[in-house]
């Protein structure tokens, strides 16, 4: 079975390093023209899989814009994530679960299991339970082919006072959380499917991402104030396994699907030119 991380480094090659959220939030839909409903929903994932499923590597549905409007917004997410990966769109859904046991299984199944109608390529989860709370997770998606991105370092103000506290080990929660997934994917080539997310706005954290070996997730680039260039300053010599992600910054150039496009080979461009 051929593994996520095999499968995301050769989207990468043929269509470039991007990820772009599907972010539907109320203020976007009223940009676009659109209706806070199930219907400005529907029209507003549809549009984003037109333009961009068959040319981008990754596609983010955030999940929590689907789940507001209950169960048909969930079968609106279900359709996005089918008609994404019909177009050869990887589809990493944005869920940020984290719980234990037998919970943890079911979440895992929910996302990871082939059988399931929100079956997708990768989901994040919260580590904050501990990273092997998240287990359950991590052996389905080797089973299936999947993949697992646990948040590290990221951006919102509040992240720093749990993630950079020192446990008694020395190192930080978040250097923990980073070399326990680490450990995940030793040896593997081209690789790993077990990967981080680490915001793109954090600046020089002092954290060590040198073993990874798997994809790195950064979240921030755009509106949100973080460009191509601030990638050297975080990553430094992980670079190479960094897969930048927009939202805003390409989602506002809706709802023209030609904006889109534009808007989107515009970010993949500055991309290839930071990541060299």
């Amino acid at each position: 079975m051929e593994t996520f991380g095999r499968r995301l480094y050769d989207a990468i090659e043929k269509r470039g390093p991007l990820c772009v959220g599907i972010d539907p939030h109320p203020g976007l839909l009223a940009r676009w023209g659109l209706s806070d409903d199930v219907a400005g929903l529907e029209r507003f994932a549809r549009t984003v899989v037109e333009a961009l499923a068959d040319r981008v590597a990754v596609l983010k549905p955030q999940s929590a814009f689907f789940e507001r409007f209950g169960s048909q917004g969930i079968g609106i997410l279900e359709s996005t994530i089918r008609q994404s990966r019909e177009a050869g769109a990887l589809v990493l859904l944005d869920v940020k679960r984290g719980d234990i046991g037998s919970t943890m299984a079911a979440y895992a199944s929910a996302y990871l299991d082939p059988a399931s109608s929100l079956s997708v390529d990768a989901i994040t989860l919260s580590p904050y339970l501990g990273v092997g709370s998240l287990q359950p997770a991590f052996d389905l998606a080797a089973a299936n082919g999947a993949g697992v991105f646990a948040l590290a370092l990221t951006s919102n103000p509040e992240g720093p006072a749990v993630q950079h506290a020192v446990s008694a080990s020395g190192k930080t929660v978040a250097q923990t959380v980073i070399d326990e997934i680490s450990q995940l994917n030793k040896g593997v080539e081209p690789l790993g499917s077990f990967g981080l997310v680490v915001g793109a706005t954090i600046g020089d954290t002092g954290h060590d991402l040198s073993e990874v070996n798997g994809p790195l997730l950064s979240p921030g680039l755009g509106a949100q104030g973080a460009t191509p260039a601030d990638l050297r300053t975080v990553f430094g010599k992980s670079m190479r396994n960094v897969l930048p992600s927009y939202s805003r910054e390409v989602l506002t150039a809706g709802p023209s699907v030609a904006e889109l496009r534009a808007a989107a080979e515009r970010a993949t461009r500055d991309c290839r030119l930071a990541l060299g």
